[in-house]
């Protein structure tokens, strides 16, 4: 297991200008991890080779590994050159994957409003979506880069849909990127989704929530899960999930690769990053499996 933060955990301090991706970069290595997920919020790659350069070099030199690059994507589309142009866009993100050196690409798939976020809506569109994951997957096949979904975006969020996709797209190198904390946004056990997908995981998010039920509105800074109740992101191990079961749950499974933190709280990036980090390394180690 090696234990790292994903920018998107400092992208209001990198958005604000507190600090650069690179000096985020050394930040993770000077408070204890072991790598770095690139997640472009804050700054942008795109025909940017330059800073692709900047983080490899710095990542190289703080000792971190470049475990995973994430970028957004939408196969859902109303016209088939829109569809077709955003399959080209996520692929030339592939080119900037196998430029940063790293071997697991999470790409997002699909997005609806919450109301057309039904089964028989998502079986509609499954199609297009495996398609989509198949041309992606094989390109970077190629460069022996591993793509994935991630339970994300409230219409492909659920365990189950997830491992849909995964099985209908049939590619070796598509996996999912499982996060441990998007599974409450559609009001799923997050024990029971993580032991649901842990098998097909490329790489894991460690994400924790504050939940609240939908007749308890406890004001600003919350969002609605799909069923209405309230969320907020925390330090991770210091919300609502059972973080030491889910953490005992990865540790049995014998997963053994990248463990990512994502810190969505109110507190200081940098604080809530390393209070995560710090709590999910001691989780592990106390984890009897």
């Amino acid at each position: 297991m090696k234990l790292g933060l994903s920018t998107y955990s400092l992208y209001r301090a990198i958005d604000k200008k507190e600090m650069t991706v690179t000096e985020a970069i050394r930040w993770i290595a000077d408070n204890g991890g072991e790598h770095v997920e690139i997640v472009p919020i804050g700054y942008d790659l795109t025909n940017n080779p330059g800073l692709i350069e900047d983080i490899r070099k710095t990542a190289d030199q703080a000792g971190l590994d470049i475990s995973g690059y994430a970028v957004g994507a939408n196969f859902v589309q109303a016209t088939l050159e829109a569809y077709e142009l955003e399959i080209e866009k996520t692929i030339r993100q592939v080119d900037i994957a196998r430029d940063l050196g790293v071997k697991r690409m999470r790409h997002d798939v699909a997005s609806r409003p919450i109301p057309e976020t039904s089964i028989r809506q998502f079986e509609a569109d499954l199609p297009r979506l495996v398609e989509a994951c198949r041309r992606i997957a094989d390109y970077a096949a190629q460069f022996d880069i591993v793509t994935s979904v991630e339970n994300h975006g409230f219409y492909l969020q659920a365990s189950d849909r997830v491992l849909r996709l995964v099985h209908e797209v049939d590619r070796a190198n598509f996996k999912t990127t499982l996060d441990i904390g998007n599974f409450l946004c559609v009001d799923e056990d997050p024990v029971s989704a993580v032991s649901n997908n842990i098998s097909f995981a490329s790489m894991v998010h460690l994400k924790d929530f504050y939940r609240r039920p939908s007749y308890r509105n406890p004001g600003e800074g919350w969002f609605k899960s799909t069923h209405g109740n309230f969320l907020r992101g925390a330090i991770v191990g210091q919300g609502d999930i059972d973080m030491p079961e889910v953490i005992r749950v990865l540790k049995a499974s014998g997963y053994d690769g990248y463990l990512s933190v994502e810190f969505e709280g109110m507190e200081d990036p940098r604080t809530g990053s390393r209070i995560a980090m710090d709590n999910v390394r001691r989780l592990w180690q106390e984890a009897v499996v």
